[in-house]
C-alpha cells in the first residue's frame, strides 16, 4: 500500500528543510556509509502505510538500541568497494598470460591502476567479509526476542555459501598473490556480485537501524506501536516539536467517537508548533521511526496531509485565499477516494474577512466531520464557529491553548485544555510594544 503525502506537507513539517538548515531529516542523518544515507532519505521519501512493515522496521531498531549495537564496519570500505562492483568492464579482467615478469617490472616504473583497483576492491571486500563474520557470532550469543533475526538469518546465508570459503580463509590485510587477486576477482566482482549487492544492502539497512536508534536512546524518543486501521485511533502522551527547546509536552487521544479536533487559541499560543508536533510524530510513526514523545499508538493512515504554511501562489496570480480554496479542493477530492487520511488545516480562510472565514470554517469542518474514517485537526482564530459545530456535529473535540495574564501581559501556558477560548489580546501586544506611541510621536515631529 502506498502513503499519499505532498511537497506542501513536507515543508509544512520541515522534513528535509532548506538547503544547509537543521530539519527533521537531519535528527536522524547520523549514517556511517554513503549507501545507509541513500536508505535514510529513501525512507523519508516513501514512508510505510502497512501495519506489520511499521511494526518490523520498528522492532529491528528497537532490539539494536536495547542491545547497544555498534555498527562494526569502517566507513571507508565501502566506496572502494561500490567503485569496485560498478567496473564489469569485460576488458578489466584480469588473466593469467598477463603474470609476465615484464607486467612486474612495468609496475616498478608505472603503477598498473587497473591492477590497483581491482586488488583493493578484493582486499575491501575481504574485510568486509571477516568483520560481518565477526558480528554475526557476537550477535548470536544474544536473547531469542530478536526481531532482527530474519536479517541476520539472510546475511549468515550469503556468508556461508561455499563459494566464499577460500577468501574467508585468507587473513584480513594479507598480500594476495596475482593468482589469487585473479581468482577472488572472479568470484567476487563477476560470479558472486549479485550477492555481495544483496549483502551490502542489508550492511547499509543496518547502518541505518543503528544510527537510528542511537538517536532514540541520546533523545530519549520513544517507539509507536502501529495499529490495523481499524481501530481508528491515535493517543499520543507527552509529544513534543523535536526542534524546539524546552518543549512543552501534551497529550491528546483521537478516537472514532471525536476523529475532528477543533483547536482555538490566542496568537503565539502555540497551537501551529502543536499541530507540527502531531504531525511531525504521525509521519515519523509512519516510517517506524522512534517519535518525540512519551508514548504513542495510532492506526496506520494511507496519507498525511497538512496546511500550516501555505504561500501565495504569485506565478499564477492566485490570491492566499484562492490557493486555500485550492488546498481544501486537493485534499477533498483525497477523501473523496474513500482514503484514510490524517489532515491538518492550520487557521482556515485567513486570506479573507472574518464573515466568509467564519461560514467557510463552519462548512468545511462540518463536511470534514462526515469522513469519520479519517482524521482532522483544525484550529481557527475565529471561535464563534464553535458553537454552530457544537450543535451541527457530535463528533468533535473541542481543545484551546490557554493564555494567562499577568501585569497586562499575556502569558502562554502551551499546555491543551477542553473547551473553546475567546482569548484574544492582539492590542495588547500592539499596546505593549508602543507602536501607536511610535506612530503619534513620528506624527509629532
Amino acid at each position: 500500500m502506498i502513503f499519499h503525502t505532498d511537497k506542501q506537507t513536507l515543508t509544512d513539517l520541515n522534513i528535509f528543510g532548506k538547503p544547509g538548515a537543521d530539519a527533521i531529516y537531519t535528527i536522524f542523518n547520523h549514517t556511517s556509509t554513503r549507501g545507509g544515507a541513500a536508505i535514510l532519505e529513501n525512507m523519508f521519501r516513501y514512508p510505510l502505510a502497512d501495519v506489520s512493515a511499521i511494526n518490523s522496521r520498528s522492532g529491528k531498531i528497537r532490539f539494536l538500541q536495547s542491545v547497544n549495537a555498534v555498527f562494526p564496519f569502517r566507513s571507508g570500505l565501502f566506496d572502494v568497494i561500490e567503485t569496485y562492483l560498478a567496473e564489469q568492464d569485460q576488458r578489466t579482467r584480469l588473466a593469467p598470460e598477463d603474470n609476465t615478469l615484464a607486467r612486474k617490472f612495468n609496475n616498478l616504473i608505472a603503477e598498473d591502476n587497473n591492477f590497483k583497483m581491482i586488488s583493493n576492491g578484493v582486499q575491501n571486500v575481504m574485510e568486509v567479509l571477516h568483520t560481518l563474520r565477526g558480528f554475526l557470532n557476537h550477535m548470536e550469543h544474544g536473547t531469542t526476542e530478536n526481531p532482527y533475526k530474519p536479517d541476520l538469518e539472510e546475511l549468515q546465508s550469503l556468508l556461508l555459501d561455499p563459494a566464499l570459503n577460500a577468501v574467508l580463509r585468507e587473513q584480513t590485510g594479507s598480500k594476495l598473490s596475482y593468482q589469487k587477486v585473479m581468482e577472488y576477482d572472479q568470484l567476487l566482482r563477476f560470479r558472486f556480485r549479485d550477492h555481495l549487492r544483496k549483502m551490502l544492502s542489508l550492511i547499509y539497512h543496518l547502518d541505518v537501524y543503528i544510527s537510528v536508534a542511537g538517536v532514540a536512546a541520546q533523545r530519549k524518543f520513544v517507539f509507536p506501536v502501529a495499529l490495523d486501521a481499524a481501530h481508528s485511533s491515535i493517543l499520543l502522551e507527552g509529544v513534543y516539536h523535536p526542534q524546539v527547546k524546552n518543549a512543552v509536552p501534551n497529550t491528546i487521544r483521537i478516537t472514532p467517537e471525536n476523529n475532528v479536533i477543533f483547536l482555538t487559541g490566542a496568537n503565539m499560543a502555540g497551537k501551529s508548533t502543536f499541530m507540527k508536533s502531531v504531525g511531525i510524530a504521525m509521519f515519523l510513526a509512519h516510517m517506524g521511526f522512534p517519535v518525540a514523545a512519551a508514548k504513542m499508538e495510532f492506526a496506520v493512515r494511507e496519507g498525511i496531509y497538512t496546511t500550516i504554511n501555505l504561500p501565495d501562489d504569485l506565478s499564477s496570480g492566485s490570491s492566499h485565499f484562492y490557493t486555500e480554496v485550492l488546498r481544501i479542493k486537493k485534499i477533498a477530492r483525497e477523501l473523496a477516494k474513500g482514503k484514510n487520511l490524517f489532515v491538518i488545516f492550520d487557521e482556515l480562510f485567513r486570506g479573507t474577512n472574518v464573515k466568509d472565514a467564519f461560514e467557510g470554517t463552519v462548512a468545511i469542518t462540518a463536511a470534514f466531520a462526515e469522513r469519520e474514517n479519517s482524521v482532522f485537526i483544525i484550529s481557527t482564530h475565529i471561535t464563534e464557529a464553535g458553537a454552530q459545530l457544537k450543535e451541527r456535529c457530535g463528533n468533535i473535540h473541542f481543545i484551546f491553548l490557554p493564555t494567562k495574564m499577568d501585569n497586562n501581559k499575556p502569558v502562554y501556558t502551551y499546555q491543551l485544555a477542553e473547551g473553546i477560548t475567546e482569548d484574544r489580546h492582539g492590542m495588547i501586544i500592539i499596546q505593549n510594544e508602543g507602536i501607536l506611541d511610535i506612530i503619534h510621536k513620528r506624527k509629532k515631529v
